[in-house]
């Protein structure tokens, strides 16, 4: 396939809400990011893990996980970007999110676009949680943007019908999404470059755990 087939190839992005709460502001934040990625014309999709019966990771082994699993894996898979959202609880991600991406590994996450953003109740915002969701994307060989979003204090950024009220930052969170989509069809254009292919070569996370140890 030459580049200019490549530059029209469906390039996906999907976005994973590490919420469960009714009214979750992160799963706001993660919608918003993805619309900005449609504003650069690739496909988009919402994963609300509320609606995806998982078990816990190690509870049953992989050969009898349950369809949604199996769903939620694929349409990871079958992306090229992924926005990744989490609140942060004890400083670190939600535990639905954290088990979410263990039930998952390089298949779905190896060599794909990452974006991240956060939301907190506390002024510290959620830097931690981030902090861990870009260790965990470096392990799964995954290209993390530098840039991400973390919101301190989310309440005082949405209104009382769950708008959110500042322009700014609604700005950077369509960034985030843009730059995620931008990154993802530069990088299927650009599979063939020496660059590309070394990285892709490299040994996945060589002293890591791989699924069904531990």
């Amino acid at each position: 396939m030459n580049t200019s087939n490549k530059s029209r190839a469906r390039v996906n992005v999907v976005g994973i809400s590490g919420s469960l709460r009714e009214g979750s502001y992160t799963r706001k934040v993660v919608a918003l990011a993805l619309e900005g990625a449609r504003e650069e014309g690739v496909e988009t999709r919402l994963i609300d893990l509320r609606e995806y019966n998982l078990v816990f990771y190690g509870q049953v082994p992989e050969a009898e996980y349950p369809s949604d699993v199996i769903r939620l894996r694929r349409e990871v898979r079958e992306a090229q970007g992924i926005i990744l959202g989490t609140p942060e609880y004890h400083g670190s991600l939600s535990g639905v999110l954290k088990n979410a991406l263990d039930l998952m590994g390089f298949d779905e996450f190896e060599g794909k676009m990452i974006g991240l953003v956060g939301v907190s109740g506390g002024r510290l915002g959620a830097i931690n949680a981030l902090n861990s969701l870009r260790n965990i994307g470096r392990v799964l060989h995954a290209w993390v943007l530098p840039q991400q979003v973390s919101i301190p204090e989310a309440y005082k950024y949405f209104d009382a019908e769950g708008h959110l009220t500042d322009p700014e930052l609604r700005e950077r969170l369509l960034e985030v999404g843009r730059l995620v989509a931008r990154f993802a069809k530069l990088h299927e254009m650009q599979k063939d470059q020496e660059f590309i292919r070394m990285w892709e070569e490299l040994p996945a996370n060589p002293g890591g755990r791989s699924h069904g140890e531990g």
